[in-house]
């Protein structure tokens, strides 16, 4: 398994960073996997799969350096430069287009485990992994960014929340399960790639979360910085998963029974504003109501409260669930 070393002092500093690039990669994974985890990300191929597949069709050294650059088990490092804080999605891919040329068929050949095909011994490789990822962020990913920013935000939230509670160790073991774990004796295990550990301790340390849910990866700058890119979590990711039944928003009205039928599990304000778009007032003034009503109840967990359903909020999404047909 590979694994990080690192010093108490390295993961206190740890934080998360929001990437708009790493979000667009790993979109660009699940178009060339095709395969959809859930009903949204079925949607979301079924809108943007056909075009991605003809612009392939149509540039078959771009089709290549593709499938040559997720590798069979390991990705071409200059598709996936490390995120940085507050990083820009044009500097981002600025930075995938500047790579020298032989460093980026030298990323391809560790990816392919293997020599480099014909087609792809050329200086132009840089140039079109940037023009491609710029295609799949123009066409697939800016025009549902806003939404999708919201919800990695909830997610960064929810695991801070979690840290709180639980500790760091919950929140690691928690990223990628079966993936990454904390293995005491200061080490991370970051995937299950037989790779001598890494000592990190020093360098700056980065969480990013995505929202495709079969997708992840790492990535370093040397010394300096390293990122683990993990799926945010499930319920925030599928929208289709917070659908609010028609008689719940009549009975409520819309936005309150959006709220209610989100507090499935646990989430704090900040949470549900993310998520949902609205104001933070508005959402606290819903939560006002639907405590008195006895259909949420908080609890405090370090400086966050985070609001859940009682068992009387549960049976009210419950009935106004539509039946299944008999």
């Amino acid at each position: 398994m590979g694994c990080w070393e690192l010093n108490a002092d390295t993961l206190a500093r740890s934080r998360f960073v929001i990437s708009p690039l790493a979000e667009t990669f790993a979109r660009l994974k699940l178009l060339h996997a095709g395969e959809a985890a859930h009903p949204g990300e079925r949607d979301w191929l079924r809108a943007h799969l056909p075009a991605y597949r003809a612009l392939l069709a149509a540039d078959p050294v771009t089709g290549r350096l593709v499938r040559a650059g997720l590798g069979r088990e390991w990705i071409a490092d200059f598709f996936t430069p490390t995120p940085r804080d507050g990083e820009e999605f044009a500097a981002e891919v600025a930075r995938v287009r500047s790579v020298a040329p032989d460093l980026a068929r030298a990323h391809l050949r560790t990816a392919l485990a293997g020599p480099l095909p014909a087609v792809l011994d050329r200086a132009d490789l840089p140039e079109r992994a940037a023009a491609l990822l710029e295609w799949v962020w123009r066409e697939a990913v800016r025009p549902y960014w806003e939404r999708q920013r919201r919800v990695l935000e909830a997610d960064v939230a929810a695991r801070t929340a979690q840290a709180g509670r639980g500790g760091w160790v919950s929140v690691l073991d928690s990223l990628r399960p079966g993936r990454t774990r904390w293995l005491g004796r200061n080490r991370l295990q970051v995937n299950l790639h037989a790779y001598p550990p890494r000592e990190i301790s020093g360098a700056e340390m980065l969480f990013v979360p995505v929202t495709p849910q079969r997708h992840g990866w790492v990535s370093w700058d040397d010394g300096e910085r390293y990122a683990l890119v993990y799926p945010c979590a499930g319920v925030l990711a599928d929208a289709g998963a917070r659908a609010v039944p028609a008689a719940l928003a009549a009975l409520l009205g819309p936005a309150r029974a959006g709220v209610l039928a989100l507090l499935g599990s646990p989430m704090s304000t900040s949470q549900l504003t993310a998520v949902t778009g609205q104001g933070l007032g508005s959402v606290g003034r819903h939560l006002k109501v639907l405590r008195e009503a006895g259909l949420v109840a908080g609890r405090r967990t370090g400086r966050s409260v985070l609001y859940g359903r009682t068992a009387a909020g549960d049976a009210v999404v419950a009935a106004a669930a539509p039946c299944a047909p008999g």
